[in-house]
């Protein structure tokens, strides 16, 4: 029975609430299911599903191969271009990228469910243990990757293929990154994130280190004279929070701490949520988090942003699932002050905004909305410490289309760089292609050193 009581309090539900609310969003296809959605494509010569990926993953081949009979093949061709493929088939804001470029994502009709046949192909192969890859012979070298998530991850994995000894770095406890810590639980039920870590790190060739934070156990110049070449991918460790008047009260926390607590929680009834929830922000962590509140049976969840609907970055499908659970979103607003009674969160004073000129600015009008627990997810930044030689393009490192950073011998990809955003699937890209630039940078200067001998 949910109890009503103000304030953080963990276990407002029946167990069997808590089952059926976090039960996966998306549960993989039957065999016959995944026939029937396969025989939807059309298998387009020019693929525009395939254009619209951001590892571009042959979707027609994969597609046929199921339709065909073949889903352990299937799952080779989607991890030939993105080894993480099994999360990204959970998590891929799929109704933007492939399946919005789909043929049949028509009025008249819905697109192929590509994300959901990815899922079915993958997992097979993993439940099974199909292990597709072998590291080549060992080239004697070693690389250094900081940061055991999507881009870290898809890197190694890549230089492990091309016979490079990989050490891996970990600032955390756990590999996997925010796939690990920051998704939503309903998005990747059980321990499939850190299936998904082990099945990548059974290639061989790979050593991770937990607990090694850049800056605070070893410095950029220790990673370089100890290793060939070096990948920075290890996210954006700092966060933003609200800076207003008020702020620093039991009850104002980070939303990705809210979410990483979550998903690490022993049961997700020991996870304490308010009655009354206010989410600040207006992209899928704000959304993920907002949900998750609801399901954990907070009564009321209001997620405010500072702009319009069509300024969000969470796509219309993650705000329609977030109405569609009973979070009120509400927009043009922008938080102001939070009011407190004995060290306790009470309310949050917002503005309304506007655009003048182009420019978006307060209105003067205020309003308070009542809330014992303020999530607040205005996005994540890059924490420094430790990269100071390396050169930053505005708020990330610096890095050109393959992933070279200002600093000799170091690439960069994923959230940390420039041209991350914040998608698993665009982390993979950056790793796996950084992978392939460190390749053949250390075979060039391999074959100089072998010329002058």
């Amino acid at each position: 029975m949910r109890q009503l009581e103000p304030g953080l309090v963990a276990g407002r539900l029946d167990p069997a609430e808590y089952t059926k609310n976090f039960s996966d969003l998306h549960p993989r296809l039957g065999d016959h299911e995944a026939l029937v959605a396969a025989d939807r494509c059309y298998f387009c010569h020019d693929a525009p599903c395939m254009t619209a990926c951001p590892t571009a993953i042959d979707i027609p081949l994969f597609i046929r191969q199921i339709s065909t009979g073949n889903p352990v093949g299937s799952a080779k061709t989607i991890f030939d271009q993105n080894i993480m493929g099994g999360m990204c088939a959970r998590v891929c804001p799929t109704e933007t990228l492939c399946e919005e470029a789909c043929v049949r994502n028509t009025a008249e009709e819905r697109p192929v469910e590509i994300g959901r046949l990815q899922r079915y192909a993958t997992d097979l192969a993993i439940d099974e243990g199909r292990q597709f890859y072998a590291p080549a012979a060992s080239l004697g070298t070693n690389i250094a990757v900081v940061g055991a998530g999507p881009a870290g991850l898809a890197c190694a994995h890549r230089l492990a293929l091309h016979g490079h000894n990989v050490t891996i770095y970990e600032a955390r406890e756990k590999a996997g990154g925010l796939n690990e810590y920051g998704i939503a639980a309903y998005k990747t039920t059980g321990d499939f994130a850190q299936r998904e870590v082990d099945y990548i790190l059974s290639i061989g060739g790979i050593d991770v280190l937990d607990g090694q934070m850049l800056g605070r156990d070893f410095t950029l110049a220790d990673l370089q004279a100890k290793h060939d070449a070096v990948f920075l991918g290890m996210g954006l460790g700092g966060v933003n929070m609200l800076g207003t008047q008020g702020d620093a009260v039991n009850g104002v926390i980070d939303a990705v701490e809210f979410i990483s607590n979550l998903r690490e929680a022993d049961s997700k009834a020991d996870v304490p949520v308010g009655r009354r929830v206010v989410v600040i922000g207006g992209g899928m962590t704000a959304i993920d988090a907002a949900v998750q509140a609801k399901l954990l049976g907070a009564e009321e969840v209001t997620l405010c942003y500072r702009r319009g609907q069509e300024h969000m970055n969470a796509s219309q499908y993650e705000q329609d699932l977030a109405t569609s659970k009973g979070v009120v979103i509400r927009h043009w607003l922008q938080p102001k002050g939070v009011a407190s009674h004995n060290g306790q969160v009470t309310a949050i004073t917002l503005e309304y905004t506007l655009v003048e000129d182009g420019v978006m600015k307060g209105s003067g009008q205020l309003v308070d909305i009542k809330a014992d627990h303020v999530l607040v997810a205005i996005g994540q930044k890059l924490d420094g410490f430790g990269i100071e030689t390396v050169k930053l393009d505005g708020r990330k490192i610096a890095v050109d289309a393959e992933g070279r950073t200002s600093v000799p011998g170091i690439w960069a990809g994923g959230d940390c760089a420039a041209g991350g955003d914040d998608l698993t699937v665009s982390g993979v890209a950056m790793g796996r292609d950084a992978a392939e630039s460190i390749n053949r940078a250390l075979a060039a200067k391999a074959a100089i050193t072998s010329a002058v001998a």
